[in-house]
């Protein structure tokens, strides 16, 4: 009886070009965001695209120790439907949470790139911190890690992202709601 090796996968660093594209790809990702041009920014999200961002829980150190995991909400957990209802919503000019519309800045910072599994399809885990203002007064920082999968794909663009993790630092959402894009 012969035994056959298994196989595992082991992610590898991304090249310095393949590591830039990317880092460019996901700059213009943000411009649009900030830009309010959401419908181009649908374009830069896959089709098949899980778009979601959970709650960060205090876990006791013990807990950390031992793997014990608590149980977290999803704040979001859209595909690319949901997301385009988002902003078909946005564009009507009746959504009283962006009545006047938010501003905000998309900072994207500390890029790691690894390949997947699969081919053309790339791993980036970044930093991010989304700072909203609306009104005179009120001002939101969303700060957290995201981690993309991206692939490769025929365009303009050349890239779309397939999958979106977000987790942000806070345990405690303060803002009076959560209408922006991440």
């Amino acid at each position: 009886m012969s035994e056959v090796a298994e196989t595992v996968f082991t992610p590898a660093r991304a090249g310095l070009e393949l590591h830039h594209a990317i880092e460019q790809f996901l700059f213009d990702e943000a411009a649009l965001l900030d830009g309010w041009r959401f419908r181009a920014w649908l374009e830069f999200m896959a089709k098949d695209i899980r778009y979601t961002m959970r709650t960060t829980v205090n876990a006791q150190t013990r807990d950390r120790r031992r793997g014990v995991q608590p149980p977290t909400t999803w704040i979001f957990n859209d595909t690319h439907f949901q997301l385009e209802r988002r902003v078909a919503r946005l564009e009507t000019g009746m959504a009283w949470a962006e009545e006047p519309p938010s501003r905000t800045r998309h900072l994207v910072t500390n890029l790691r790139v690894f390949t997947t599994e699969t081919p053309g399809e790339y791993e980036a885990q970044v930093n991010y911190v989304l700072y909203r203002s609306q009104k005179e007064r009120d001002e939101t920082f969303y700060v957290g890690r995201r981690i993309d999968r991206v692939r490769r794909v025929e365009g303009a663009q050349g890239w779309q992202v397939c999958n979106r993790e977000i987790t942000l630092d806070q345990a405690v959402l303060t803002s009076h709601n959560l209408s922006v894009l991440f």
